[in-house]
């Protein structure tokens, strides 16, 4: 699958996931927050906490499911990077949390399948 397909894919995760956040809530502060770090996806308020959702999409469950692919290293990552956003917000005292959209697009036609999970990891120092 070329550079191109993947973002697709990406991009059409991202949408999904927003369009399902927002059905159950959420309401969407930031798309693509950029850091030095790398890049949020998505930045949400779910009631008081504020929400950093990492969004994953895949075609297949042959390598497992897209959630599994948020090991400990990009949850590391993903903690910098909220650390990051709550520093240059000053948001330090809100209450947040990190979910996991999990977007399954299967290429036969099929229905996409979006699974929102959470509180998928702790914080770290980035949300007590």
């Amino acid at each position: 699958m070329g550079v191109d397909a993947r973002q697709i894919r990406g991009k059409t995760g991202e949408q999904l996931a927003c369009d399902e956040l927002r059905r159950r809530g959420y309401a969407i502060l930031a798309r693509r927050y950029r850091t030095r770090g790398g890049e949020l996806d998505i930045v949400a308020r779910h009631g008081d906490t504020l929400v950093f959702v990492e969004v994953k999409a895949r075609t297949s469950l042959r390598f497992g499911s897209p959630a599994e692919a948020v090991g400990w290293r990009k949850q590391r990552r993903l903690q910098h990077m909220a650390h990051d956003f709550l520093a240059r917000t000053g948001l330090w005292r809100v209450p947040c949390r990190f979910d996991v959209v999990a977007v399954l697009l299967p290429g036969d036609g099929a229905a996409a399948q979006v699974e929102v999970i959470q509180g998928a990891f702790a914080g770290g120092r980035s949300c007590p």
